[in-house]
């Protein structure tokens, strides 16, 4: 073959991509090449993406007030409406930090404020990522569903990266009271936090709409209205789906008795580690104080009792003392009981998390390892570095191990699914559990290192929406509170009263067996929304680098012809000027 064939075979494949890259942009772009320019200077967006971090902190609890997450969302997504990606970068990092130094706060309550706003900071850095993409995607059409989009595959990052990731402040976590939470029976936590970004957007879309059209704003009464409409209809849908996804009754199936012992610890924060044998007795008093109630025929005899995270700090394994304790105790009230313990090894330098499943007639079972120990707390990765911002590194002295499995438990009264403090706010560990058989789910915490912060109701509103998202009764044991009892609808059936009080809940609770939509789909939501998200962001960033080469080329981008697409060219239309974003 010569070169003119082949050059004339390398401009036909040219012209194709180009026709490709046009076709993509006309379907993707609200404007061609143009971007309208903000409304406002970058001062006041600054102070709206600060205000809107703050806001979206209140949506939490304790606050609780679950609105303000969409109009946080719609805060950021104003500030950063008409301009360039790297000014909306260093908006969402404000954005970020305003909402996560706060949100946080009770990460520095006993180690000092550098490892507070280290983490902080840290987090708004995803935000800072997100901030750019949104200055880009919210060109496209139907930005609203973009926005939702661009949120989920920032939590995704985040969820999973660095060290695991660490998924404190999705927007699913604050809507545990909300209608919003029925859309995790679907498609988890990343649906619940795409359909209130969804809201958000669409609060933007119709702002922006009415200060473009300014005085003139009826023209845009449409693009208002449309807004508004799926503003009121996201919450109406998960109102909707209340009816058809919410869980039968209790008496439609099988029922069990539990009982939870928060035997508590002393109110010394993390110094409570230097008395364990005092916590092991609190709780070992509790259950002994239960099994007198159920000789009296004052409560009902459960059919398993859990204890907390480190009820006991003492690996029984390695204490004869501790073992026989425990055992006794669970020969004198004649009922299982899942103990939290940490165990010591493999070796001197590490140590496991465990759940152990402890029967009246056989002794220790079944064991669950915790599978995510936090870093920088259960164990320290690059301890060197870590003890520069803080000698408090040093207080872990041992590195925890992760365990391995799916989180299930069996040889108990029924199969349990369980998970350990933070570990129930990542998605794959607790429907991991479900998936394999797991009839109900168990959290079981140590909040006391935390004080009487909101740490412990931001735990127990993720355990709200895993009952939700899983279609089974929840239960989560604190050494300090809040321990509660959640039915399968995500509400709280029984909660423990004061923090850093003992207390003992006995409850009657549901045992499941059906699979939600939710936990049958796994990840695949996620991904996909993700997925999209990539492609979206992938095709505008070809289609600018198309014209900044053509640009350089000083020639047009080739279109089809008039012979290629079938239609008649149209006539000259007025020259628009390019508008420069700030």
């Amino acid at each position: 073959m010569g070169r003119e064939p082949l050059r004339a075979s390398y401009r036909r494949a040219r012209l194709g991509q180009y026709r490709l890259i046009a076709a993509l942009r006309r379907q993707l772009t609200r404007r061609d090449v143009e971007v309208a320019p903000p409304r406002f200077r970058c001062r006041w967006a600054a102070l709206l993406a600060l205000a809107g971090g703050l806001i979206g902190v209140l949506a939490f609890p304790r606050f609780g007030i679950w609105p303000l997450a969409a109009i946080s969302i719609a805060a950021l997504s104003l500030a950063v409406d008409g301009r360039r990606a790297r000014t909306g970068a260093w908006l969402g990092l404000l954005y970020g930090l305003a909402f996560f130094v706060p949100l946080l706060s009770w990460t520095g309550v006993y180690v000092g404020p550098v490892p507070w706003l280290i983490l902080a900071a840290a987090e708004a850095g995803y935000l800072a990522a997100l901030g750019a993409a949104l200055a880009v995607l919210q060109r496209l059409r139907a930005p609203a569903w973009w926005i939702g989009a661009a949120w989920v595959a920032e939590e995704a990052v985040r969820d999973r990266a660095p060290f695991g990731g660490f998924p404190w402040g999705r927007w699913a976590f604050s809507q545990a009271e909300s209608p919003l939470r029925w859309f995790a029976a679907l498609g988890g936590a990343p649906l619940v936090s795409f359909a209130v970004a969804v809201a958000g957007g669409a609060l933007t879309s119709g702002v922006v709409a009415g200060l473009r059209a300014g005085p003139a704003w009826r023209q845009a009464w449409s693009d208002i209205a449309r807004s508004a409409a799926v503003v009121v209809l996201v919450p109406l849908l998960a109102t909707g789906l209340s009816w058809p996804l919410h869980p039968a009754a209790d008496r439609h199936g099988t029922t069990t008795t539990i009982a939870l012992v928060q035997g508590s610890v002393p109110d010394r924060g993390l110094a409570f580690e230097d008395r364990p044998r005092e916590v092991l007795d609190n709780h070992v008093a509790q259950t002994l104080k239960l099994a007198d109630e159920i000789r009296a025929g004052n409560v009902a005899r459960p059919s398993l009792v859990v204890w907390p995270e480190n009820a006991s700090d003492l690996d029984p394994f390695a204490d004869a003392q501790v073992y026989a304790e425990i055992d006794q105790t669970v020969r004198t009230i004649g009922i299982p009981i899942l103990v939290g313990a940490i165990l010591q090894g493999p070796g001197a330098d590490h140590r496991r998390n465990a759940g152990i499943l402890w029967s009246p007639t056989t002794g220790p079972g079944a064991q669950y390892i915790k599978r995510h120990p936090v870093p920088f707390a259960e164990y320290i990765p690059l301890r060197s570095v870590a003890r520069v911002f803080s000698s408090d590194v040093d207080l872990v002295t041992q590195d925890m191990v992760a365990g391995r499995g799916n989180g299930l438990l069996r040889g108990g009264p029924f199969p349990i699914g369980d998970v350990i403090c933070f570990e129930v706010a990542y998605d794959d560990l607790v429907r991991s559990s479900v998936a394999a058989g797991a009839r109900l789910l168990v959290v079981q915490t140590n909040n006391a290192t935390f004080g009487h912060t909101s740490e412990t109701y931001q735990q127990l509103a993720m355990s709200q929406l895993r009952a939700v998202e899983t279609g089974r009764t929840v239960v989560q044991v604190s050494t300090t509170g809040a321990s509660a009892v959640i039915g399968p609808d995500g509400r709280i059936r029984a909660a423990s009263g004061a923090l850093f009080q003992p207390d003992v809940i006995v409850a009657s609770v549901p045992l499941r067996t059906n699979l939600t939509i939710a936990v049958r789909l796994g990840a695949g939501p996620e991904y996909l929304l993700c997925a999209a998200v990539l492609l979206a962001l992938g095709a505008i960033l070809l289609a600018g680098a198309q014209r900044r080469r053509s640009a350089r080329g000083g020639r047009p981008e080739p279109t089809p012809g008039p012979a290629a697409t079938g239609k008649t060219p149209p006539g000259p239309t007025p020259a628009r000027e390019r508008v420069t974003t700030t």
